[in-house]
C-alpha cells in the first residue's frame, strides 16, 4: 500500500532511527569525555593537558561508536537480505507450507477458512508480494534503508562528537583543573538532565524521572573517575 499511511509509516520508521542513533551517540559523548575530564582533574594541573586528552578521546570515542553504528547496520542489511533469499527459496520449493503459514497468520485475525483461501491465493498469486508479506508477517522484518548503515555512523559519530565538547568547553576558558572540573559538572550535568528529560519523552517514559536517572549516572560516572584519580 503506497497511499497517505504507507509515507507516514517510513517517516516514521526513519525518524525512530535517527532519534535512536542520536541518543546512543549523545548519550556516551556526554558522559565519557565527562568522566575522563573528571578523571584528569584529580590527577593533573595543566588545563592543556585535559583539552588534550579529552579531544584524542571524543575523536577516537567518535570513530569507534561510528564503525560499531555502521557494523550493526550492515549486519541488519546483510540478515534481512539472508531471510529474504531464504524465502524466496522456500516459496519455490515448499509452496504448499509457505500457503499454510498465510492461512495461520489470517486465522490469528479471525478469518474464516473460506476468507483465508481467498486471501492465500490473492498473495500467492505474486511471488514479490509473498515473499514481502512472510518477511512483515512471518518473521517480522522491514526492509532496511540502504543508507541505513552510512546514516548511522554519521549520526552517532557526530553526536557523540558534540555531546563530548559540553564538558571540555569550560576547560579551554579557565586556568586550573579544578576551576574547569566546576563549571564543567555545572553544564555536563545540565545538558545531561535536558537530554534525559527529552529522550524520555521521546520514548514514553517519566521525563523527570528519566532526566534524574541519566543525570545521575554520569554524576557518578565522573566522580568515580575523580576519586580513582585523586587515590592514586
Amino acid at each position: 500500500m503506497h497511499g497517505p499511511d504507507h509515507h507516514l509509516h517510513e517517516k516514521h520508521l526513519k525518524s525512530s532511527d535517527f532519534l535512536t542513533d542520536v541518543v546512543i551517540g549523545m548519550s556516551d559523548g556526554l558522559t565519557v569525555p565527562f568522566a575522563l575530564a573528571a578523571g584528569l582533574s584529580g590527577a593533573v594541573s595543566s588545563n592543556d593537558i585535559v583539552t588534550t586528552a579529552g579531544i584524542a578521546e571524543i575523536v577516537a570515542g567518535s570513530i569507534a561508536m561510528g564503525l560499531g553504528g555502521y557494523l550493526a547496520g550492515m549486519t541488519e542489511k546483510e540478515h534481512y537480505e539472508a531471510e529474504l533469499a531464504r524465502e524466496y527459496d522456500e516459496v519455490e520449493r515448499v509452496p504448499d507450507r509457505e500457503k499454510e503459514e498465510i492461512r495461520e497468520v489470517f486465522e490469528d485475525y479471525g478469518l474464516s477458512p473460506e476468507a483465508q483461501e481467498i486471501v492465500v491465493n490473492c498473495i500467492a498469486s505474486d511471488k514479490d508480494k509473498w515473499v514481502d508479506f512472510m518477511m512483515r508477517f512471518e518473521l517480522g522484518l522491514e526492509k532496511p534503508n540502504p543508507n541505513r548503515a552510512r546514516n548511522s555512523a554519521l549520526t552517532i559519530g557526530i553526536s557523540y562528537a558534540l555531546g563530548g565538547l559540553i564538558p571540555l568547553l569550560p576547560y579551554f576558558y579557565l586556568d586550573k583543573p579544578e576551576d574547569g572540573l566546576i563549571y564543567s559538572a555545572i553544564i555536563t550535568l545540565l545538558a545531561l538532565f535536558i537530554f534525559g528529560y527529552f529522550k524520555s519523552k521521546i520514548t514514553g517514559q517519566q521525563p523527570i524521572i528519566g532526566a534524574l536517572k541519566v543525570m545521575s549516572i554520569g554524576a557518578a560516572a565522573a566522580g568515580a573517575a575523580f576519586m580513582v584519580a585523586k587515590l592514586f
